[in-house]
């Protein structure tokens, strides 16, 4: 024995095979079957699509912008000193798209 071993004696504990499958289960245990059925009788296709048009103004960025402009503050910091520099556009009433 040498300085740093302990006398006391360890039991090494082995993983037990009651507890492994060798089956490779890889099926959902939720399943459809705990998501319960919605009616949607009745329902009209696009109902408020207008509405939430008008009041969405959701741009995306192309990914190397996204790098530079992180949140909607620094996009809406960059475009005030774009318009104090060069003017609103002329036509602000028309949407892209």
């Amino acid at each position: 024995m040498n300085g740093s071993e302990s006398s006391r004696r360890v039991k090494h504990y082995l993983k037990s095979v009651d507890f492994m499958s060798d089956t490779n289960d890889t099926t959902d245990q939720t399943g459809d079957d705990d998501i319960p059925e919605m009616d949607l009788t009745g329902g009209v296709r696009g109902k408020y699509y207008e509405r939430y048009m008008r009041s969405t103004n959701a741009v995306l960025l192309e990914p190397d912008l996204a790098l530079v402009f992180r949140d909607s503050a620094a996009v809406n910091q960059a475009l005030r000193e774009y318009l104090s520099e060069h003017g609103t556009p002329p036509d602000l009433t028309k949407r892209a798209g």
